[in-house]
């Protein structure tokens, strides 16, 4: 069966490493704050100016002036600091965050991503998704496999506006997970999630993939 939320979250914390300085997306990915692996110093850090933060309050924690990029409330470390945005964008500009964990809308096959805007839909602004997956050394990408109208989301070229082109290296799904091949050869499939088969996620993917000799299923 597919993965939750929290589920993914938990496979997405997967990809972090002790002393990794970390940019978590809007949606599912600022779920990955509540599953940190224990002893293990990751430093989150937020485009609205925030380095170091701790898992999602508790209600009679929340401070209303606390908040991440998505506008979330979030709690505070001890090693927290606080500074402009113009600085915490020269941060990602700067390749100094190791690691961003995003959602998207749709993914291609070569390592496209867009997630930043619907045509016809109203669009505030196109945050920092952009400066993101332009300057931070590795991009992962955690989202449903297929949209609400059952179609993949992980194809062979994305069909919305692009966020950034050949960028992201791992897609974690609700059904499965691939790397993005260096060598322009499409996807890997490495991981099943529990429950999935082959076959669902070959009816459910258009993109080029190939299965890795060393496939896994994981919860």
């Amino acid at each position: 069966m597919a993965r939750t939320r929290d589920q993914l979250a938990q496979r997405a914390a997967q990809e972090l490493q002790d002393g990794f300085y970390v940019n978590l997306g809007i949606g599912i990915p600022t779920l990955v704050a509540n599953y940190i692996p224990e002893g293990m110093t990751v430093t989150l850090q937020s485009e609205n100016g925030m380095l170091g933060m701790g898992p999602f309050p508790y209600e009679d924690q929340v401070d209303p002036d606390l908040i991440n990029a998505g506008k979330q409330t979030i709690t505070e470390i001890p090693e927290s600091s606080y500074f402009s945005s113009a600085d915490s964008f020269a941060m990602i500009r700067g390749g100094h965050i190791n690691l961003s964990i995003l959602g998207a809308m749709e993914v291609a096959e070569n390592g496209d991503i867009a997630n930043w805007m619907i045509p016809g839909k109203l669009v505030k602004g196109m945050g920092g998704a952009m400066d993101l997956v332009a300057g931070v050394k590795r991009v992962v990408v955690v989202m449903e496999h297929a949209n609400k109208h059952g179609q993949s989301k992980v194809l062979k070229r994305c069909t919305l506006p692009l966020t950034g082109t050949g960028v992201v290296s791992r897609i974690i799904t609700d059904l499965a997970t691939f790397d993005v091949l260096q060598d322009g050869g499409g996807l890997e499939l490495i991981e099943l999630a529990e429950g999935v088969t082959l076959d669902e996620v070959a009816a459910k993917t258009e993109a080029s993939y190939v299965i890795s000799e060393k496939l896994k299923t994981l919860a």
